[in-house]
């Protein structure tokens, strides 16, 4: 629905309720370099990325950090300050590097109002310690603009520090747990600020609305990102201003359109691929070759410990991707490319050829569409299954996460709607999950049909999932209620992992 249109829909009870003006756009501070929404990302092999939005410009954004709070000797410095037109905020990105694997780091962002925060460095590639991840997908902004959610000041979080309005939701559940995880994955949706018309109140300056929700909600994120690692992909609700009965004859903003506020937060943070520790010359040139091909921050990769992670977009970027310009693109978002013709495909091949297994036995792949699902055929993306699921399968992914769909769901180890006849012990297909419970604006889904290879679907509450890699042939993955904390459900993976290079033939 175009933006007048929206608001004459919604006039009489804005006029009625006096609610024109009541846009929650967070106060400015009164020192503009104070930082703002922050946010870290593994940046490299040793290497950590800190990003954060001031409302001024900064001529050089720095760092502080060191092994000790009370020891920040060193500093890194950028120029790298952006902003686009819609925005108040400009984004600041400080590359660390040459770090000390898996050490905590303390840290201070330069500015006469910021605080000492802390960091996990990045485990190096091949170390067989076991970790923990947190996927999170599909969340959006808590609070008057998004998700009531009652405040309980009984129950304040202290480590990290949350806003006691956040009680019971993801975020606070992701603070609870704070230490038991290593970063966060999130592959795609956040904050859903183009939901802004489902706000009466905040209909009278959709521009205004639109930045507003995306503010408040990396602020309430930021206790969470600023300590964990917050890796990302793109998902359908960060590519314009509105999804709501969009139509193309109608534009977005400047700044609003094709994933901009997306690209200036994350474009400078994600990794491109790691160069191979594999002494074998085709993983070496396929390992150049991904390295070549990468478009971070929609489809990229890298090394942690024993497992290969890598984004991939399935909302542009490949045939009827349903984000693409149309006629190709189904849902009127008219985003991208953001590569050459198959770039992206091209880039999952040779990312996936170069992955050694005797260095990091594990793949998981992250996106954000699904196809294995219990949901209806809305919530099946065929064209990501015809673009995507062959070069998964032929290189052996182990775990494939999405989200999309607004609930949680595991399935065993699956190939063309197809249950792996091993199921959970040394399959050759991907085993899926869908972590899209985290809550948002637009509610949970019913967890749709009976799916004979999808043995866990929960849609009763708020809900993540965690992936713990036990070793190199077992990893277990839980689904955690948000509220409670409470383990949903539990499922272990065993994978032999014999071959070196992984290439097989699709049944």
């Amino acid at each position: 629905m175009a933006p007048l249109l929206i608001l004459a829909k919604w006039l009489p009870v804005l006029v009625a309720t006096g609610a024109l003006a009541d846009i929650n756009l967070p106060p400015i501070p009164k020192d503009r370099t104070t930082p703002v929404q922050q946010r870290i990302a593994i940046g490299g092999p040793n290497t950590i990325n800190i990003g954060w939005s001031t409302f001024e410009k900064l001529d050089r954004p720095c760092v502080q950090y060191g092994l000790l709070p009370e020891f920040l000797f060193w500093e890194a410095c950028s120029d790298s300050s952006l902003t686009y037109p819609t925005s108040r905020t400009y984004s600041n990105v400080v590359t660390l590097g040459h770090l000390l694997p898996a050490t905590t780091y303390y840290y201070k962002i330069g500015s006469t109002n910021s605080s000492i925060e802390h960091f996990f460095s990045p485990r190096e590639a091949g170390s067989e310690e076991p970790f923990t991840i947190a996927a999170v997908i599909d969340m959006g902004v808590y609070g008057a603009d998004g998700l009531t959610i009652p405040s309980d000041a009984t129950k304040r979080d202290t480590i990290p520090k949350i806003d006691p309005d956040l009680n019971h939701t993801t975020i606070w559940q992701l603070a609870q747990s704070i230490n038991d995880y290593d970063f966060v994955t999130h592959n795609g949706d956040f904050a859903y600020a183009d939901q802004w018309a489902e706000v009466p109140s905040l209909v009278s300056d959709p521009v205004e609305a639109y930045e507003s929700i995306l503010e408040q909600f990396y602020d309430q994120l930021a206790p969470i990102a600023g300590r964990k690692a917050y890796m990302v992909g793109p998902g359908n609700h960060d590519a314009d201003c509105t999804e709501n009965n969009f139509t193309p004859d109608v534009s977005c903003p400047v700044g609003q359109t094709n994933f901009t506020d997306f690209v200036n937060r994350f474009g400078r943070m994600m990794p491109k691929p790691f160069p191979t520790r594999s002494l074998n010359p085709t993983a070496r040139i396929n390992s150049e070759k991904a390295m070549s091909l990468a478009s971070p921050p929609f489809w990229h990769s890298f090394d942690y410990g024993m497992v290969h992670f890598i984004t991939i977009n399935t909302e542009t970027d490949f045939a009827n991707a349903p984000d693409a310009p149309v006629p190709g693109g189904s849902v009127n978002l008219d985003s991208g490319p953001f590569g050459f013709a198959n770039q992206q495909l091209e880039f999952i091949k040779a990312d996936l050829a170069s992955v050694d297994r005797r260095i990091t036995p594990w793949v998981v792949l992250n996106g954000h569409r699904p196809w294995v699902t219990t949901g209806g055929s809305g919530s099946i993306c065929v064209s990501c299954q015809a673009a995507f699921e062959t070069l998964m399968y032929t290189y052996g992914v182990d775990l494939a996460i999405f989200g999309h769909v607004h609930n949680a769901q595991r399935s065993l180890p699956v190939f063309n709607n197809t249950a792996d006849s091993n199921g959970m012990n040394d399959p050759k297909a991907p085993m899926y999950i869908i972590a899209g419970g985290a809550g948002n604006i637009e509610g949970l889904a019913a967890v749709g049909s009976n799916v004979s290879f999808i043995p866990f679907a929960y849609a009763d509450d708020f809900s993540f999932a965690t992936v713990s890699f036990l070793d190199r042939n077992h990893l277990r993955v839980n689904f955690i209620r948000s509220s409670t904390g409470e383990v949903l459900d539990s499922s272990v993976l065993y994978k032999s992992h014999r071959e070196q290079f992984v290439v097989q033939t699709p049944p």
